[in-house]
């Protein structure tokens, strides 16, 4: 069993929930749906297309940095999902958990829009992407990010995590 903690990053549609699903389970660990952590307020302005600013995802992003704190402290290892568009916010989540490592999953904006459009059932509407990207930050060289390409298949992709994470 990996005792790594893994926080899958990107925009909404990229496949956090895909891979970071696929990836605990080949790592034996718990897999922790980020989105489950946001209060109702916040998915009650995502439904209705409004953008979250830094304020309303503070509490958010406290809760799941100390979910993290919570697997360290455990010594369990977990893959947590979380958009973590900006340094800042993954600053928050790593002020809980420093050696946490965050797979970014990166794609092209048509590729993504792609995805969710053809998705059902998910709060987070299509016409919030370009938010999501405006928010963006992709993680910079010393973040050590894995960045991961999403054009390529999921089983692919969690492959190359499973051997880097063993390595």
């Amino acid at each position: 069993m990996s005792r790594g903690l893994y926080v899958v990053m990107g925009v909404s549609g990229s496949g956090k929930t895909v891979i970071g699903t696929a990836l605990a389970r080949a790592l034996g660990v718990e897999f922790v749906e980020g989105d489950d952590y946001h209060p109702a307020d916040n998915v009650k302005r995502m439904a209705a297309g409004i953008p979250l600013t830094d304020d309303d995802r503070a509490l958010w992003l406290r809760a799941l940095a100390a979910r993290l704190r919570e697997a360290k402290d455990a010594g369990t290892g977990l893959v947590m999902s979380c958009s973590a568009l900006k340094r800042s916010y993954r600053d928050v989540l790593r002020a809980q958990a420093p050696e946490a490592t965050f797979v970014f999953l990166k794609g092209r904006r048509d590729l993504i829009a792609e995805r969710i459009a053809g998705r059902h059932g998910h709060f987070m509407p299509p016409s919030l992407l370009e938010s999501q990207f405006a928010a963006l930050e992709a993680p910079s060289p010393d973040e050590h990010a894995w960045v991961c390409d999403i054009s390529k298949a999921p089983e692919d992709l969690v492959a190359a995590l499973v051997a880097r994470a063993s390595s």
